[in-house]
């Protein structure tokens, strides 16, 4: 596409195309130019354009459409000098170019302007006249009316009707009358005037509000039919008007009031509430539900109960869902959004007006994804809806949660497709983007996230569904045609369009422009796009807008643009014949400043509204058109941290913050919003306590006759529902003789209590008595009439009716009830009072304790929780029971959720208290405090103190007198705010304990005295206490004298961490002694004491010593770790230790037996020092030492290897050893077979070997001997036999490890004849040693064997498999070959297993004996037994 030439070019020639097309054009022109001016002279058909007036349109006669068609030709013809300037200067212009400007339409088109403009005068001078015309004739009716009603006599407007009821039901009589003054209004039956009071209470109701009067007949019986008239008289005159009614009788199930034809020809049932709408506190994406329940049943509930949020009405939709059943009707939102918020009402129809009841629901923000995340915006909105683009609005959320907010990020999704893609990111400080790039007939959906430096908000709600579409297209196919039915083909012959007009900015932000346009005119039938160019001021040059897709609506967004430039622009039509020339250039344009946000609003003030709410008002902000509402914020007095009320924008400048705590401080601050965001925060209220707003409280009800004489009357009554939040200062009391039209006033003054004695009463006649409350706002409600009561003296013997019967400390299974006692007794004392309870839903009455009760008090438990009760009390005396009082209101037995009880406890002087705490209390409340129910507390023993809705009995000098209840009631309470506490022994002795300990305080001790040696040897004494406060002090006793510091000794003390500390430097036989550390904090004092003497104080001063000790050698070389063995796998054993702190001149040494070991190494560069033991023995039993040394000192380290210390090293090597056997071999021998094992080592003084044969143990004999040397361990058979075929298991034993090794024999008797491979000169016990030996008590054992080896063995003897120690009595000798054991004075304890190991390098081995000893006389027994080791099986 070939872009616009900019204005420099203009002498170059233009496309042949253009000028074609121009040419042709002119000559269209030109050949129906003289058709215009025919259809001109000779009319048209005229379809006028719509001008709509207050008035309906009016039809024009011809001699107006003349008279404008003569106006319009003379003002075609008169042309102003500027007009034909302007005229020749475009006409100038246009042939520069190379084509003259021919005009579209002529004189027929401004004709046509000039025609409607005077249509439209004339219609202005006919609406200004018709206006005219109203207001005189409404003066003129008003003036009628004004003498009409100045004075008149009454007249019926709407006279009574007749009516036919069934029986039992209710019926309405109302007429309408007119009269001035207001006349005086009189009913009769039958002639006879009706007085309500002298029927049964509620029969009939009569009522005249503002001329509508009623007579309701309730539960019409036979006796009810009748004609009734109503009389009404003025100064002016009287008139009268009757109806009939007719009572049916009630026939059937099907017939009268259970009809369905009865109930859809009756008006509608009288539907009142009886639940009250609570304000809901809901969040974001949960669901809420608002229900209300009615009296009566709705009729045609869906149309009937309507709901509306903000006073629209709702409907149901997927998303909300209203039900009606069982007289409940409810709202239910499935998935709340911020939208959601606002005011709900909920209204219903009734033969007396909408009934209606609202409420407040708020929508908190949803959890965020991310911590510190802001809310999500809200009202997201699409305006200006074209072709290709959109304005996108939306408004900023209230709660950043403390992170500003950097921008928007827009998504969209196409159609129903439910895929959300990111299209645009908005920058902070605006609600408004423009959305482009769209595609036209598509429908899309928009939805918005806040972000901030912690991360995005979840999605707002997304917007309504809009279609791409040119709207202003549509109105034009569907607007008024021109005058001129050839105008609307020129069109057709349109081919290149024409230069769009009126370019200019519809709206100019900090960060972008809209640039709008009108579209050519003629401009053809063929689609549009537009090309746009733009020219910096004081550049020259034009640059072309690129754009990703087609304009083809006459409005383009420039996101691109710089701040601090101005800018013009122009525009081209482009379609399918080519482009037009570009548009007239713009005024200039440049970037707005980033908007301000709104200044917050003045004069915010909060006053009281209810026990939970606080009411609001501001001065709204003027000359704000761009304003969108307010947030609301409030925060509890002294707390820093803000919390939003509202998260959609409230629109006026009242509202009631509901869901407070009562009794607590708020402070609030209201904030302005705009599409520039949050302004800032108006002026903090003061702080207000929530409390109960000062009305005029409510009527009193429920009359009664407490005592009659005979001039006389006492009459009680309940206090008021309502109290007004206030005090009730009194009561006014009015009285009516039945036999009189007026009442007359009791009291002048108020009463201030609920009963009256009236007098100057005529004897036998009735009277009915009503009442209003008084309070600080004033006169309440009066009250309805009472029950008639006959003047006449009381002289039964039966006590009169209790009184003021009121329920108390009301929980979920029990209440307290009070009452006053009867004023009249009867014939004598009341001797107890008879408690009757009836359950809701019932009308028997049942006694709630079988016994009377004496006092005008009592407990009752055991009820069940969520019932209704209602309660009555009797007087009882002797003559039976009185009349019973005024039933209590119906009592539900519920544990509130903030039902407050009496806290016990000791206060900070040490004074017990009890105290009872009521936020919800009114300002003239007052804490009644009781004991055991019968008055006040004894002034003597307590003290009262009250502040800030809390009330505080104290004890003076607790004592068993203080035992007891003790009940507290609030006072000019709405509801019952009262609680009770009993006091038993055992918690008073607690409280009187810690009242002890808070009157003489101690204090607290952390940590006792503790004994610390530190590195240098310095003793260090401390202990550790609470935190104590800069004036504590300290007092160090020592051997009863105070000590202070010194250079020996230092004593420190910290406040702060409650530590005081001694440090003694050299620790002597000076410091031996008690140390005690007495403090005192204010009143807290504690003593603390240690003491350091006897064997305690030595103990420490050797320890200290050696810690001195230890650290002077540590400043030389030392050794870092002492000396220590190991032994390796291969059974050498390792001596090592490490030194620390030496150097180059550090001398290293190693002694064994106090000789010095030249074997030992030493490693200067890592302080390690080995000496290595190839081979253990007894040789290398000793004292180890390895000492370190230069011109800074000397160190040593000692290893004792003489006794445990050397056992240890042998039972590892024995491990060691038994771990390292190889798999058993079997080997031939020139005597038989050879099963032996390799080992790193063998002992056999820790390591204890055992055959097997076929599990059998097996015993050293002639054919089987068994031995080992250092590195193996064997068993020789001799002259092998079958017999000896099988399993061999070798089992080696060192400490608690043991280890077998088996091998089978089976099939090796071949190996007999292979040559022996054993030593010559190997260690054997030839001959000499008995199998058995027995021997007497007390004589001496002589056993001698052959021994044979070279080099000579090693000999020693074992007892039962342990060594032998030759001692006192055994002794052992050698000669030569031959080894002789001799025991002495033999006894018991010498008898068993006896062996003597041999042993060399060659091999070892073994000879057995077993030694019994017996007693005299016992040889035959012992022979048996030895006779039976003898016959056993050899074992070894």
């Amino acid at each position: 596409m070939t872009l616009p030439h900019s204005p420099g070019n203009v002498g170059e020639p233009r496309p042949p195309q253009a000028v074609e097309v121009h040419r042709l054009e002119h000559r269209q022109e030109e050949e129906h130019k003289e058709e215009r001016q025919h259809s001109l002279q000779m009319g048209s058909s005229v379809r006028r354009r719509t001008f709509r007036s207050s008035e309906e349109e009016y039809q024009f006669s011809a001699a107006d459409y003349a008279l404008a068609a003569a106006l319009a030709l003379t003002a075609s013809s008169e042309k102003s000098w500027e007009s034909q300037l302007r005229r020749q200067t475009s006409a100038v212009e246009l042939e520069e170019r190379g084509q003259k400007r021919v005009g579209f339409g002529n004189d027929w088109e401004r004709m046509e302007v000039a025609f409607l403009r005077t249509q439209w005068v004339l219609r202005q001078r006919r609406d200004r006249k018709a206006l005219r015309w109203r207001m005189e004739e409404k003066v003129r009716e008003a003036k009628e009316l004004r003498e009409l009603c100045s004075g008149r006599g009454p007249w019926f407007w709407i006279p009574l009707r007749s009516h036919a009821v069934w029986e039992h039901a209710t019926v309405l009589l109302t007429c309408t009358v007119q009269a001035s003054p207001p006349p005086q209004v009189t009913w009769y039956k039958n002639d006879i005037r009706i007085d309500p009071r002298l029927f049964p209470a509620g029969k009939y109701r009569i009522t005249n509000n503002y001329g509508l009067l009623t007579l309701e007949i309730r539960r019409c019986t036979i006796e009810d039919a009748a004609t009734y008239t109503v009389m009404v008289k003025n100064a002016y005159g009287q008139a009268s008007s009757f109806a009939k009614v007719l009572v049916r009788t009630y026939v059937g199930k099907d017939a009268g009031f259970d009809s369905e034809i009865f109930k859809r020809l009756m008006v509608g049932p009288n539907v009142e509430f009886t639940s009250v709408l609570k304000p809901v506190f809901a969040r974001e994406k949960e669901p809420f539900t608002l229900s209300c329940l009615f009296s009566e049943d709705v009729l045609d509930a869906e149309q009937n109960i309507q709901w509306c949020l903000d006073g629209r009405l709702l409907r149901s939709s997927g998303r909300r869902q209203t039900l009606y059943a069982d007289r409940q009707a409810s709202l239910k939102v499935s998935c709340a959004y911020k939208e959601d918020e606002g005011l709900y009402t909920v209204q219903v129809p009734s033969p007396f007006g909408l009934r209606e009841q609202s409420t407040y629901v708020f929508v908190r923000d949803a959890a965020a994804e991310k911590p510190g995340a802001p809310g999500s915006p809200l009202n997201v909105r699409c305006l200006n809806v074209n072709r290709d683009c959109l304005i996108l609005t939306w408004t900023p959320p209230s709660d950043t949660r403390g992170n500003p907010i950097t921008g928007y990020s827009i998504e969209l999704c196409q159609g129903e497709s439910g895929q959300w893609v990111p299209c645009h990111q908005a920058p902070s400080g605006t609600c408004r983007c423009p959305i482009q790039g769209l595609i036209e007939g598509q429908s899309y959906r928009f939805r918005v996230r806040a972000v901030s430096t912690a991360g995005s908000s979840l999605p707002s709600k997304a917007s309504e569904l809009v279609v791409m579409g040119d709207h202003e297209e549509a109105q034009r196919k569907i607007g008024p045609t021109h005058l001129c039915s050839s105008m609307t083909l020129i069109p057709d012959f349109v081919t290149i369009p024409s230069p769009p007009t009126n370019v200019h900015a519809s709206e100019i932000r900090d960060a972008y422009v809209v640039l709008s346009w009108e579209e050519p005119r003629p401009r053809g039938k063929a689609p549009l796009t537009y090309s746009l160019e733009k020219s910096v001021i004081g550049s020259g040059t034009w640059e072309a807008i690129n754009s990703e897709t087609p304009v083809k609506s006459p409005r383009f967004a420039l996101l691109d643009l710089e701040k601090g430039k101005s800018y013009v622009f122009k525009v081209r039509a482009i379609n399918q014949y080519g482009m037009s020339d570009p548009s007239e250039p713009s005024e200039p344009i440049a970037l707005r400043g980033k908007p301000a946000t709104l200044r917050p609003p003045a004069q915010v003030q909060a006053f009281r509204d209810t026990q939970t709410s606080v009411s609001l008002t501001w001065e709204p902000v003027k000359d704000a058109p761009e304003l969108q509402g307010y947030y609301i914020y409030s925060r509890q007095a002294g707390s820093s941290e803000w919390q939003t009320v509202n998260n959609k924008p409230i629109q006026g400048h009242k509202f009631t913050v509901p869901g407070l705590r009562t009794g607590k401080e708020y402070e609030f601050c209201v904030k302005s919003v705009s599409e520039a965001g949050v302004g800032e925060s108006s002026a903090i209220t003061e702080p207000i306590r929530v409390k109960q707003a000062l009305a005029t409280p409510s009527a009193p009800y429920d009359f009664a006759l407490l005592n009659c004489g005979k001039n006389d009357m006492v009459i009680g009554w309940k206090p008021p529902k309502r109290r007004g939040g206030g005090k009730i200062l009194g009561y006014f009391l009015d009285q009516h003789d039945s036999e009189e039209l007026d009442w007359h006033p009791v009291n002048q003054q108020p009463i201030p209590t609920r009963v009256c004695k009236v007098s100057n009463l005529r004897e036998g006649h009735f009277y009915e008595f009503r009442a209003r409350a008084a309070n600080w706002a004033g006169v309440g409600e009066l009250s309805a009439p009472s029950s008639l009561f006959e003047c006449k003296e009381w002289t039964m013997p039966q006590p009169g009716p209790p009184y003021d019967v009121q329920a108390f400390e009301v929980r979920a299974t029990s209440l307290m009830l009070k009452w006053e006692p009867p004023l009249y007794t009867g014939a004598g004392p009341v001797t107890g009072y008879r408690i009757s309870v009836q359950e809701e839903g019932s009308e028997q009455w049942k006694p709630v304790t079988p016994d009377l009760i004496s006092n005008t008090h009592l407990r009752i438990s055991d009820l069940q929780p969520g019932k209704s009760y209602v309660f009555q009390v009797q007087a009882v005396n002797s003559a039976g029971p009185g009349q019973p009082s005024l039933p209590t209101d119906p009592i539900l037995l519920e544990d509130k959720p903030d039902a407050r009880e009496i806290e016990v406890g000791v206060d900070e002087e040490g004074f017990i208290y009890l105290a009872f705490e009521a936020p919800e209390a009114p300002d003239s409340a007052e804490f009644q405090w009781s004991k055991d129910y019968k008055g006040p507390p004894d002034p003597q023993r307590v003290r009262v103190e009250e502040k800030a809705n809390k009330s505080k009995v104290i004890l003076k000098e607790p004592g068993l007198e203080d035992l007891g209840t003790y009940s507290v009631v609030v006072t000019d309470a709405d509801e019952d705010i009262s609680a009770s506490h009993t006091l038993t022994e055992e918690e008073l002795d607690k409280l009187k304990k810690l009242s002890h300990e808070i009157r003489n305080p101690v204090i607290k001790l952390i940590s006792g005295w503790n004994v610390d040696i530190l590195e240098k040897g310095e003793v260090r004494l401390w202990l550790e206490v609470e935190k104590l406060s800069p004036a504590a002090e300290l007092h160090l006793i020592f051997n009863e004298k105070e000590i202070f510091s010194s250079p020996n000794r230092k004593i420190n003390f910290d406040r702060e961490k409650g530590l005081v500390e001694v440090l003694i430097e050299n620790l002597s036989e000076d410091d031996k002694g008690s140390y005690t550390a007495q403090l005192q904090d204010g009143k807290a004092k504690n003593q603390i004491t240690l003491a350091l003497v006897d064997d305690e104080f030595d103990k420490l001063l050797r320890k200290a010593e050696a810690k001195r000790r230890d650290w002077k050698r540590k400043q030389g070389p030392h050794f870092e770790e002492p000396l220590q063995w190991k032994v390796t796998d291969d059974c050498q054993v390792l001596l090592t230790c490490k030194a620390t702190n030496t150097k180059k001149e550090t001398h290293f040494q190693w002694f064994f037996q106090k000789r010095e070991a030249p074997d030992g190494q030493y490693d200067p560069q890592t302080g390690v020092g080995i000496l290595c033991i190839e081979e253990l023995s007894k040789e290398d039993k000793g004292i180890y030492r390895a000492t370190v040394s230069d011109d800074r000192g000397e160190d040593d380290t000692i290893l004792d290897l003489t006794g445990e210390a050397l056992d240890a090293i042998f039972t590892e090597l024995g491990r060691i050893g038994a771990l390292s056997a190889t798999p058993l071999k079997i080997q031939g021998t020139e005597e038989g077979i050879r099963i032996f094992s390799k080992v790193k080592y063998y002992n056999i003084q820790y390591m204890r070997t055992t055959w097997f044969h076929k599990e059998k143990r097996l015993e050293s004999g002639d054919r089987v001997r068994a031995g080992n040397t250092l590195d193996e361990i064997w068993l020789h058979i001799l002259d092998p036999k079958d017999s000896d075929k099988g399993k061999y298991t070798l089992e080696i034993a060192a400490g608690k490890d043991t280890r077998q090794l088996s091998t089978d024999l089976s099939g090796q008797g071949e190996l007999s004849t292979c040559p022996s491979t054993e030593k010559p000169y190997r260690a054997k016990v030839v001959r000499g040693l008995p199998d058995v030996a027995t021997i007497m008590e007390d004589k001496t054992l002589c056993l001698t064997c052959v021994i044979s080896g070279d080099p000579t063995p090693e000999i020693s003897w074992l007892k039962n498999d342990q060594p032998v120690a030759f001692l006192d009595r055994y002794r052992m000798e050698v000669r030569g070959s031959e080894v002789t054991i001799t025991i002495e004075r033999v006894n018991s304890e010498d008898s068993g297993r006896y062996g003597v190991f041999v042993k060399n390098k060659y091999g070892s081995e073994t000879g057995q004996v077993t030694i019994s000893v017996f007693k005299h006389g016992e040889e035959a027994k012992v022979l048996e037994k030895t006779r039976g080791h003898a016959e056993a099986p050899p074992v070894f």
